[in-house]
């Protein structure tokens, strides 16, 4: 066997197994500290703290905003997307810039930013206040931080989708006398179907795990605005130490069924094709 080839294998070998160190220092092993952590007392314990009653009303909360913020962003990504990918306009690419914004900017600014503009001194708080309506240190502060961090997600993966699949099918639907909704509805939309399944799931997964821009406008109000991660903080800067990463597993358990989900939708997208 040549020398350089030897040297290539080798190399390879070297290469594959830092990678292999790398995902399981860095995301392999903080994983099965969790889990350790949070059994560590058993399962009874472990069940009775993830079935205590703050627990279940910061998961309610929790659910209660991505179940909003996800189906609003769902609505604006697909839109914006079919606005950027199927025209050509003055502002195009600014619009395009301005979508990643939220990616950007970190997100305890962005609460910040929400506390400016509906605090009891933001620009919009006093006439808000004036009809007794509570925005910052409220449920409806968390649901819009939460819409704004989350906001790229459907759109950015729609985007290239929508630019990739070009007008030709809609063109052709119109002119066998489709109409502009059924062309959407019966062409653009089942081409786009898997795009908009991965979409929603890692704007679900944001949403439900976003704690720097929640942290900002919820207050920290126990049983009322703490989603599950201000739970978490909480239950740690008390040293329940049992309790914060039992959660913290149904959190990891959580995620890897959203990253399953993904797998499993991306690998039938790929067998279609």
């Amino acid at each position: 066997m040549p020398m350089n080839t030897l040297a290539s294998k080798a190399a390879n070998a070297m290469i594959t197994l830092v990678a292999l160190s790398f995902i399981f220092l860095f995301l392999i092993l903080p994983i099965l500290v969790i889990l350790q952590q949070g059994f560590s007392e058993g399962v009874v314990a472990w069940w009775q703290n993830i079935s205590d009653e703050e627990t279940l009303l910061a998961l309610r909360l929790t659910l209660t905003v991505a179940a909003i913020a996800v189906p609003l962003n769902l609505l604006f990504g697909i839109m914006i997307a079919w606005t950027i990918a199927k025209f050509q306009f003055r502002g195009r690419e600014l619009l395009l810039t301005l979508i990643d914004l939220p990616l950007a900017i970190p997100p305890i600014i962005s609460g910040l930013m929400y506390v400016l503009l509906f605090g009891i001194y933001g620009w919009f708080g006093a006439f808000f206040n004036n009809y007794d309506v509570q925005i910052i240190y409220a449920v409806p502060g968390i649901i819009l931080v939460t819409i704004f961090v989350t906001l790229p997600y459907v759109a950015r993966e729609l985007i290239p989708l929508l630019s990739k699949q070009g007008t030709e099918e809609e063109l052709a639907a119109i002119s066998l006398g489709a109409s502009g909704l059924q062309t959407f509805w019966r062409v653009t939309l089942p081409n786009v179907k898997w795009g908009i399944l991965h979409g929603i799931i890692l704007c679900n997964a944001r949403a439900m795990g976003e704690f720097g821009a929640v942290a900002v406008v919820s207050g920290h109000i126990r049983g009322e605005t703490n989603t599950l991660p201000l739970h978490i903080e909480i239950l740690y800067n008390e040293y329940n130490f049992v309790a914060a990463f039992a959660i913290s597993s149904l959190f990891v358990s959580l995620a890897t069924i959203t990253l399953l989900l993904k797998g499993m939708s991306s690998e039938h997208h790929s067998k279609k094709h």
